[in-house]
């Protein structure tokens, strides 16, 4: 079986931010020096003929502790690691260049709990492969072992051609939340482009049995292997197509199709109280309304907060899916702790959450919990989507304040309670909005095309999500003299809410 992830610990370096200290040790101290990303590469060529390498892997994953990351995201907003990507990528192209063909060189950083300060892993091979910036994804997978509670493994990218996926992220591309059978094997998923269907393989070849079934989903199991309750070992892997399928060119016509009438429910009705009157002298000034509606809750990381004593964030669901209340009957609930661990409780069992992720408690709906991006990542850990959003009428024609001391949409403010937090000392009265919301975080008011977005506090933290929750812009500039434009039907996130401004 090839080796389709490549993973070595280069150890301890001195300055984890010095691409030449990560590249090639200085010197020519070939006897004492323990090989780093160069002789990494020059060994573990991608294609070879004879003993001679053609070409090289031109996609690095670089590891380093999330301590330094967080400190380098505070205090440089990430300069450091992206000159680090920056130097790496010219030094791969200056010292492999006559390996590369036309593939692009792509270095990305990722933080992680298990590196102490200093230390330093890289992950490269045919199954790591890092998508260019905006780049379309073709397939989510995600896994389950029950059928209701699904979590996410790993995307796969439109030009992306293989995903190895399984026990670990050291032996294979991604981590399979849940993953029953060890290390001895695991699923390799091979995309020849989006006119293909994706393959699904299991590697090394026999390790289980892949049986495919509706709507994208394949059983993996081990013949004979069971737990500890002698229920036999399975998982279930969803691969779901996010991008449609080429539609087939029609036939050349020129017959011309007349368009269809429009339906009479699609018209537009008008109360007779509101039509204007004919021979009349009378002026008429409706009062515009719009709704604003809270469709997620963006959970905050509690390290941020260690001061105030928060210890633990939890946020449930009753039968009906709607919030919980202090006495209700939970479904499902949402932890956050102090690590910044995410965690899930459902029928009984706790399990930690990597966002995105699914959920069916007791198949009454689904619960998704979205990922967010890194440009938001400092403050949250996910967005989790509510099955009912709550929504508030607002009066147009007028500035409006949001925040936790004021009225206005004060009934989205769903976590304004002592009872979602828990406290180092066991005691705690204070809201959950005093984390991450200022008490006027930001004012609103609906204009040609959308809302003019005014920051009220200068500490608030404001983000632009779009129509589909999907990362547009940190909000950085929006003064009363030169409002941030946010579109009907767009998102803005503020301390845990994330809220949608209909028109």
């Amino acid at each position: 079986m090839p080796v389709y992830v490549q993973h070595e610990v280069l150890g301890k370096v001195n300055d984890v931010f010095n691409a030449e200290s990560i590249w090639q040790a200085p010197g020519l101290a070939l006897f004492s020096r323990r090989p780093l990303l160069r002789d990494l590469l020059e060994r573990s060529p991608r294609e070879f003929r004879g003993r001679e390498a053609t070409r090289c892997f031109s996609h690095v994953t670089l590891l380093l502790a999330q301590e330094e990351l967080d400190d380098d995201r505070h205090l440089t907003r990430g300069a450091r690691a992206k000159e680090l990507t920056q130097s790496l990528a010219a030094l791969h192209q200056k010292d492999f260049g006559d390996l590369l063909g036309a593939d692009d060189v792509r270095y990305h950083v990722v933080g992680t709990e298990a590196l102490a300060p200093g230390e330093v892993e890289v992950k490269f091979g045919h199954a790591v492969y890092l998508p260019t910036p905006g780049e379309r994804t073709l397939y989510q997978v995600s896994a389950s072992r029950d059928g209701e509670a699904w979590q996410a493994v790993c995307p796969v990218y439109l030009n992306q051609r293989l995903a190895l996926i399984g026990q670990d992220a050291h032996s294979a591309s991604y981590e399979v939340p849940g993953w029953p059978f060890g290390a001895s094997g695991a699923v390799l998923l091979v995309n020849d482009g989006p006119d293909a269907p994706i393959e699904v393989q299991v590697r090394p070849k026999g390790a289980f049995n892949c049986a495919p079934g509706p709507g994208g989903v394949y059983t993996i199991a081990r013949p004979g292997a069971v737990d500890a309750d002698g229920t036999p070992l399975q998982l279930e892997i969803k691969v779901e197509r996010l991008v449609p399928k080429p539609a087939a060119a029609a036939p050349h016509s020129n017959v011309w199709k007349a368009r269809a009438p429009v339906p009479v429910s699609d018209l537009t009705a008008v109360p007779v109280s509101h039509r204007p009157a004919a021979q009349t002298d009378a002026t008429f000034a409706p009062l515009a309304q719009q709704r604003v509606r809270l469709v997620a809750l963006a959970l905050p990381r509690l390290s941020r907060y260690r001061d105030t004593g928060a210890v633990g964030l939890d946020i449930g669901f009753d039968t009906g899916l709607q919030l919980a209340g202090e006495d209700s009957e939970r479904a499902i609930t949402f932890s956050v702790d102090a690590a910044d661990q995410l965690c899930v409780s459902m029928d009984g069992v706790r399990q930690v959450v990597t966002a995105p992720a699914t959920f069916t408690p007791a198949g009454r709906g689904q619960v998704v919990v979205a990922a967010v991006v890194p440009a938001m990542a400092d403050r949250y850990c996910a967005l989790l989507q509510l099955p009912h959003a709550p929504a508030a009428a607002v009066t147009g024609g007028a500035r409006l304040v949001f925040g936790r001391s004021t009225p206005v949409l004060s009934a989205l403010r769903v976590l304004d309670s002592p009872r979602f937090l828990q406290h180092a000392d066991g005691v705690g009265s204070a809201s959950a909005d005093r984390i991450g919301l200022s008490r006027s975080a930001f004012s609103f008011e609906a204009g040609a095309g959308g809302y003019l977005i005014v920051r009220a506090s200068t500490s608030q933290a404001l983000y632009h999500l779009d129509d589909k929750l999907h990362f547009v812009a940190r909000i950085d500039h929006a003064e009363a003299e030169q409002p941030y434009l946010l579109p009907f039907g767009h998102h803005l996130v503020a301390g845990h809410y994330v809220l949608r401004f209909d028109a």
